[in-house]
């Protein structure tokens, strides 16, 4: 099997495999660079001292400097959440092209609004008044940008490129973790060197917006809205195929039978999808959409994106330089092995493999470096200059041990999942409840870590281990495999009983669909074959 080997669901041409389906994922992902980029960012650029002392930190107590910077980061969250909502709105009459320019004008301003914060009369009003718009940009796009993805793609590179989402998502916290290592060493402590990390965001929103202006809307959302002639034009543009090749026929009429049954079983109309939570399948769709992002951000991930000098502080790393140097590795671990993922074991691993593993050896990681704190408590050090002793080495290889287990596995993986399970009659209202599931949990996360390093010391670590290893008795009972599943086989794949086995007992089912003569050939072949034994 090659590197970059593919699992088809049915015979495809290799014109599908285009340079416009990727240029499309990757242009869209410019939503998750912004994502990325903010996630990272915030938490060292709060500790710059040129910021400290553009807003007199000195003055505040532990406990209100701790509530001051949960504040700032968190009120992000919460217009994530909120945005994330809105997005099913303007998904729904705007389409899914629309609504990303729309919530990128939104986050252009509210990264401009930042921009006017400073010390003396303005204050920081402006931060947590730009970051609530900002928020509620990338929660849309965060919405928007997975479902677009998935419904543009084929099924065998589906969870391929829903990942360059993910990936978009590392370079931007790449940046985001190394930049202000490069004004702190490069610039000195002015409101410049704030200013720029804040200034960067405009960046990607700047991109996205202008880059959402050549994107084609989805030919599924157009389909849906009756547009039949101009989703032909996309799915044929986009597939790189005549309207009379077989795959093209093949697709459409499936995406005509879920829309038949959706017209069928939901009807037409805003609020007409809400009517299908009143099914319990649907209901435990959800249930296990919002499931997932709890375990993910029960990992202790965004603790660490929003708080790393607090966590790198916690392992006995001092100076302010060598932490944003310590943060900077951690983004450039995450992205290398965002690429692996990406390229190799999302769509060849699968995704409850990958789940698996990522729990269980970032669990004993996070076990690992809460017992060395516990023991040795390195975080009382106060000098600047003091070294690390070789338990805290070790401890900071498990931390980096932990990034390799969780960056290929449950940083990405559950919004390919969320982007894959939902069908037709609920898809853009799944994925609204998807996102604000994790942007909710992020916010839970966001706003409470400082405090629970001040109350809790090495408990945080025990506490993100423990929902680790519950994560991995989730996954093995209720989340099936979705690798190579068509979207519109997913509410078969879900009704399969045992949930580990449903992914190899449905693709059995589709090939036997599609090649029923052939089934049967080979079922003729083996009574020959045992005829034939009996004989002799």
């Amino acid at each position: 099997m090659t590197l970059l080997a593919l699992k088809e669901d049915r015979p495809t041409p290799k014109a599908v495999y285009n340079w416009r389906v990727y240029t499309c994922a990757a242009i869209a992902s410019f939503a998750s660079c912004m994502i990325g980029y903010d996630s990272a960012f915030i938490g060292t650029t709060l500790a710059l001292p040129s910021f400290k002392k553009e807003f007199d930190f000195a003055s505040y107590t532990p406990g209100a400097l701790a509530l001051l910077q949960s504040n700032i980061v968190s009120v992000y969250q919460a217009g994530a959440f909120f945005g994330s909502l809105f997005a099913f709105a303007t998904s729904y009459f705007l389409g899914r092209r629309k609504s990303l320019i729309a919530f990128s004008v939104v986050f252009i301003i509210g990264a401009a609004i930042m921009l006017a914060a400073d010390g003396q009369g303005r204050g920081i009003a402006p931060i947590i008044a730009g970051r609530v718009l900002a928020g509620i940009g990338v929660g849309g796009a965060s919405n928007m940008v997975p479902i677009y993805i998935s419904e543009l793609a084929p099924p065998a590179v589906r969870g391929r490129l829903v990942g360059i989402y993910e990936l978009g998502w590392q370079i931007g916290g790449l940046v985001g973790f190394w930049i202000n290592y490069g004004v702190n060493t490069t610039m000195a402590p002015t409101r410049s060197q704030w200013l720029i990390p804040f200034a960067v965001q405009l960046i990607p929103a700047g991109l996205l917006f202008l880059g959402s202006f050549w994107i084609p809307e989805s030919p599924r959302w157009l389909f849906a809205n009756g547009k039949r002639e101009e989703a032909m034009k996309v799915l044929c543009w986009m597939r790189n195929l005549e309207p009379t090749d077989r795959y093209i026929v093949e697709e459409v009429s499936y995406i005509d039978a879920d829309l038949e049954r959706y017209a069928r079983e939901v009807g037409k109309g805003f609020w007409k999808p809400f009517l299908s939570l009143k099914q319990r399948k649907v209901q435990w769709r959800f249930f296990l959409g919002g499931m997932l992002f709890l375990w993910q951000n029960g990992s202790g991930i965004n603790a660490i994106n929003y708080y790393s000098p607090t966590v790198f502080r916690s392992i006995g790393i001092t100076g302010t330089n060598t932490g944003f140097l310590t943060t900077g590795i951690f983004g450039v671990v995450k992205m290398v092995l965002t690429i692996v993922w990406l390229l190799w074991l999302v769509d060849l691993v699968g995704r409850r493999r990958m789940l698996f593993i990522g729990a269980t050896g970032g669990s004993l990681c996070m076990w690992f470096i809460g017992a060395y704190i516990k023991i040795a408590g390195p975080g009382s050090t106060k000098a600047e200059d003091a070294k690390l002793t070789s338990g805290g080495i070790a401890a900071i290889f498990f931390f980096y041990l932990w990034t390799a287990f969780y960056t290929p596995s449950w940083n990405g993986t559950p919004w390919v999942i969320n982007s894959e399970m939902f069908d037709q009659n609920t898809r853009s209202l799944g994925q609204a409840s998807a996102a604000a599931n994790n942007w909710f949990w992020n916010f839970i996360i966001s706003r409470f870590t400082p405090q629970m390093f001040i109350k809790m010391e090495y408990g945080v670590y025990f506490f993100f281990a423990s929902l680790m290893l519950l994560s991995i008795v989730f996954i093995y009972f209720f989340i099936p495999e979705t690798k190579s599943i068509p979207l519109e086989a997913m509410d078969r794949l879900f009704e399969i009983k045992p949930v580990h086995n449903a992914n190899k007992i449905l693709m059995a089912e589709l090939n036997f669909d599609r090649n029923p003569e052939r089934e049967e050939s080979s079922l003729d072949e083996k009574d020959r074959v045992t005829q034939t034994e009996n004989a002799v």
